[in-house]
């Protein structure tokens, strides 16, 4: 069984809210359902409530039919929001709010427009280059907040204490890009806010924007920000991340070859390590997997 370190929890008395948030560019993989394990599995370990959330935000890479395929793939496997089935949170339904919390931060004086792109800031962090520039809208539709110095520390139920430099890991945070579209960090912390998400579980892959994010939800005006919890992710032959191409591990793929769901979950629970053998396992029952003592 797994093990919870609980110390991120203390101090706070707000009801525990995680969510599973995939992004329908692709079909759902077996790294899915590990990730699903962990979110369902901690959620009721813990006594919390599970949201779905569909992380849409990139509208080029984001079709319709996939965003079908992963609700009918997690009804299938068992995998339902404490809210119910339908409707999930689209972040392309929240443009309006998405501009009402970027006119919040730009009144404090946070975001200034950027024109600069992916060639000219390479591989490292923001450097800042368009801070004091004062371009205007009309210039560039990118939009950035200026990160300050300064450590954010929190304790990761998985991993135990962290500490992160957002202004030196990433820089000014891009919140806009070129193009109009809002990013991922920005559209995640005002989601979790909004949807009062104070336990975000998910991949080793994203504990890097953890800093960041918490530095925006305290400009977003939180005063309680998620307690988070980061887990190992399932790696293919390569040791490289799953692919939403992968035939191999799709969801709809071991559903043709016969597989019920509960040996899918199965399959994905010893893959992941969480069981020392391949046997059927409900999405009722993946709780199993953690001690929190």
């Amino acid at each position: 069984m797994g093990r919870l370190d609980l110390t991120g929890l203390g101090g706070t008395d707000a009801p525990l809210v995680t969510r599973f948030a995939p992004s329908p560019t692709g079909y759902l993989h077996l790294g899915h359902v590990v990730n699903a394990i962990y979110v369902w599995g901690i959620a009721h370990a813990l006594g919390a409530r599970v949201l779905l959330r569909l992380e849409d935000h990139d509208r080029i890479r984001c079709r319709p039919e996939f965003e079908d395929a992963i609700l009918e793939d997690l009804d299938w496997l068992g995998f339902i929001s404490d809210e119910g089935r339908y409707p999930p949170l689209r972040q392309r339904d929240r443009s309006e709010r998405y501009e009402a919390m970027l006119s919040l931060l730009a009144q404090a004086g946070h975001v200034y427009t950027c024109r600069c792109s992916r060639r000219h800031i390479g591989s490292g962090p923001y450097a800042g280059t368009c801070r004091h520039l004062g371009l205007t809208a009309h210039e560039s539709p990118a939009l950035r907040v200026e990160i300050r110095p300064g450590s954010e520390r929190f304790d990761d139920l998985l991993l135990g204490p962290q500490s992160q430099e957002p202004s030196t890991q990433s820089g000014d945070l891009l919140i806009r890009d070129r193009d109009g579209h809002w990013t991922y960090q920005f559209a995640v912390a005002v989601d979790d806010m909004d949807q009062g998400i104070t336990l975000v579980i998910r991949g080793t892959d994203l504990l890097t924007s953890t800093g960041r994010q918490l530095h925006l939800a305290r400009l977003l005006g939180r005063e309680t920000v998620p307690v988070f919890a980061h887990h190992p992710l399932l790696l293919n032959g390569s040791g490289e991340k799953l692919s939403k191409s992968g035939r191999a591990t799709g969801i709809r793929e071991l559903r043709r070859a016969g597989m019920t769901p509960a040996r899918v979950i199965g399959r994905a629970a010893a893959l992941a390590g969480l069981s020392k053998k391949e046997a059927e396992v409900d999405a009722a029952a993946v709780g199993r997997f953690w001690d929190r003592i």
